[in-house]
């Protein structure tokens, strides 16, 4: 999908551009021309990147065929800059992540990427619907997507620090296979997330240090003001990747803690009846008549009942000496 808006001197803007107005609307050095390509197939977006914005060949193969981490590259009247749009989805505990790549000058500023980024699309809206957001120009333009990239950002950021409490608690009522899945899943998803936060916070403080003739030197204010928040959802994203980890080592610590328990009680259970064990094994259970009149008197009653009252308090005094040493 291709749309384009063009803005001149505070006048309603005109949308349904064709390749010629295109044209006309970048001689207007009062105007404010955008144009989004959202899913255009490389070979419809190439011939007018490069015949009627004239940008350079190697600027044009960044933007629409290969994949990069954030980055700014100055060019003769235009920047161009790569940038990262996420979105955590959390039913299948992965982050999603969009390359936008923007093209800014003068008076106007190309955007071009591959899915739909709602960020882009809520700027695109409030650019149509008031004024103030077009009479600043295309570096305003650039610093209110930024900004709202910033707010998707930071939702994501706080739908993962829900799903780490979700499973801290999960890890502590009951265990099991999927808890540490999906423990193994957020510790990837902050990985991929302090890898395109890193990139984006270098290109935040270079628009807004750097000296580009594009950027208007009293916006950078508002540059420095987005850096700041990606510094911010910097130092969250490592203070989530440790806390991830402070799960993973809580979970194997309550594996083995439940472990030791079973193997507590088993060995509880077998050591109760070693001695039974013993004893049935020592004398054979066997009282039936003997041969010899010499072992008459271990066939009685009265020796089966002796027998059965040891068999009987043998593991009862056995577990209060073993309660009595701790054990237990």
């Amino acid at each position: 999908m291709l749309r384009a808006q063009f803005t001149h001197k505070g006048n309603p803007p005109e949308v349904d551009l064709t390749k010629e107005k295109m044209s006309l609307a970048l001689q207007d050095a009062e105007g404010l021309l955008w144009v989004d390509f959202q899913g255009e197939s490389p070979e419809a977006s190439e011939p007018l990147l490069k015949e009627t914005f004239h940008f350079h060949p190697l600027a044009i193969e960044d933007a629409l065929f290969q994949t990069h981490v954030p980055k700014v590259d100055e060019w003769e009247g235009y920047l161009y800059i790569a940038l990262h749009a996420i979105a955590y989805e959390r039913q299948a505990g992965e982050l999603e992540m969009v390359e936008l790549d923007v093209f800014v000058g003068e008076n106007y500023l190309v955007t071009h990427h591959d899915l739909p980024i709602p960020a882009l699309d809520r700027v695109w809206d409030a650019s149509q619907r008031d004024e103030r957001h077009r009479k600043h120009g295309a570096d305003h333009l650039l610093y209110l997507l930024l900004d709202e990239l910033t707010v998707d950002f930071m939702k994501s950021v706080e739908e993962i620090d829900e799903e780490i409490d979700l499973i801290e608690d999960k890890v502590f009522e009951k265990p099991d296979n999927r808890t540490v899945q999906r423990i193994f899943s957020l510790k990837r998803v902050t990985l991929h997330l302090r890898r395109s936060l890193s990139p984006m916070r270098e290109v935040l403080n270079k628009l807004a240090r750097d000296d580009y003739a594009m950027i208007d030197s009293r916006d950078r204010v508002y540059f420095r003001d987005v850096y700041d928040h990606f510094v911010r959802l910097h130092d969250i994203a490592e203070s989530l990747r440790d806390l991830v980890s402070g799960v993973l080592d809580t979970y194997l610590s309550v594996v083995n803690n439940r472990m030791n328990d079973v193997m507590k009680t088993l060995t509880t259970i077998t050591t109760l009846f070693m001695p039974i064990s013993f004893l049935a094994g020592f004398f054979g259970m066997n009282f039936f008549q003997p041969v010899s009149a010499v072992l008459k008197p271990w066939t009685d009653n009265p020796s089966f009942m002796i027998s059965m009252g040891i068999f009987l308090v043998t593991p009862v005094l056995m577990y209060f000496w073993m309660r009595r040493r701790g054990w237990m």
